[in-house]
């Protein structure tokens, strides 16, 4: 996050707690009061860290590096009631908890730490305060606000990184996936291409009809290898979903009507009267429902039901996809989202991944339950657009 956007964030919180300029006068106020005692509560905060193995772990710079840190934190203190809460006190904050991340502090040794220059702070007061007990409680109060909004920051910092080392975990593991399942998909066409190649480059007075066999080979292969990245490049570079208002149940009307499907399923759309308009790209959800069909149809090739149903699930319009085919089993079931995981014995596995990264694009959600011998369905959750005040 950059400074301006961390700063709104903190405008934000700030307003939640009903923060004025009126506070930050008074926190301001107290910092005669409280700044004599800054160098006994920062001696008192890193004697405690002596005593916690895993607090202290994370110091490796030795005295001298204490001596900066104590340094630093008379800073924060001194800022921390200097009354001037801009862009650039929000962005130190938040560096702060960011730094925290970086050297591998436990956040719950951030927390207690606060607490404790809490505890010394409040005592501070109670011992020097010379006006009312009111008073005294209003300091108390926007001091406590104060210290609350930086553990606030320093939640947020921590949450950031969290997720962007999460996202990379993540970007690592699909990557792995990805590779290996190329390498699964395109060597078994390269290992046909290679025998057969190396059949039309050995064989002596092969017959027309034993070469033309083999080009038609080599071209079917080829074809198979191309349909795999094929498959990959368009999962890869989804477009942004634009999305628009639609009338649900008028689309898959259409949807049904459009789809092809053997004489022994039946197929039927049951949608609530009280349907609002989803919003989401139509071209990009249809891919997604289209899809979810045709995987529903090839699994009852023995024929069967297919029903679609939508109905209003506030905060979400709800399409279920369900089947009485043969079902999905469980050690199935948990992977059947992964890419290049498929039940088919030619699937590529590309296409339910791809249906969920749709979804998820248009601000929806994609689940599938199954039971063995009695069907499988799945649903989609898309956002939609509020009834009109």
């Amino acid at each position: 996050m950059n400074k301006q956007q961390v700063y709104l964030r903190y405008q934000e919180l700030q307003r939640y707690v009903g923060w004025s300029p009126t506070d930050s006068a008074i926190a301001n106020s107290l910092l005669p009061m409280a700044e004599p005692s800054f160098a006994t509560l920062v001696e008192d905060f890193y004697a405690e860290i002596e005593q916690h193995p895993a607090a202290r772990e994370v110091i490796t710079g030795g005295t001298a590096q204490i001596e900066r840190l104590k340094e630093k934190l008379v800073i924060w203190l001194r800022e921390l009631l200097s009354g001037k809460y801009d862009a650039d006190y929000v962005f130190r904050r938040w560096k702060i908890g960011y730094r925290h991340v970086e050297i591998g502090l436990d956040q719950v040794y951030t927390n207690v730490a606060l607490s404790r220059l809490r505890k010394g702070l409040l005592q501070v007061l109670e011992r020097e305060w010379k006006s009312s007990p009111t008073e005294l409680l209003q300091a108390r109060t926007i001091l406590n606000t104060l210290i609350d909004l930086d553990l606030a920051l320093i939640e947020d910092a921590y949450q950031t990184e969290y997720m962007f080392r999460k996202q990379s975990t993540e970007r690592l593991v699909l990557i792995g996936q990805v590779a290996g399942g190329i390498a699964h998909e395109l060597r078994n066409p390269l290992n046909v291409v290679k025998t057969s190649v190396f059949y039309l480059l050995n064989a002596r007075n092969a017959p027309p009809e034993k070469i033309s066999q083999h080009l038609e080979r080599i071209e079917r292969q080829v074809g198979i290898a191309n349909d795999v990245i094929t498959s990959l490049t368009n999962f890869a570079r989804l477009p942004l979903a634009d999305r628009h208002p639609f009338d649900v149940a008028s689309f898959l009307q259409e949807l049904i009507e459009s789809t092809e499907r053997p004489g022994n399923i039946e197929l039927t759309v049951k949608s609530s009267d009280d349907l609002p308009s989803a919003l989401a790209d139509i071209g990009q959800i249809r891919i997604v429902l289209t899809n979810l069909i045709r995987n529903a149809i090839e699994a009852m090739p023995e024929g069967g039901t297919l029903q679609l149903r939508a109905q209003n699930t506030e905060p979400y319009l709800e399409i279920r996809i369900e089947d009485n085919g043969p079902g999905i089993e469980p050690a199935h079931l948990i992977r059947i989202m992964e890419p290049f995981y498929s039940t088919k014995p030619r699937g590529i596995g590309l296409g339910l991944p791809m249906a969920k990264a749709i979804v998820e694009k248009n601000g929806g959600r994609l689940f599938v339950e199954s039971e063995v011998g009695r069907g499988t369905t799945f649903t989609v959750h898309l956002q939609v657009i509020p009834p009109p005040v």
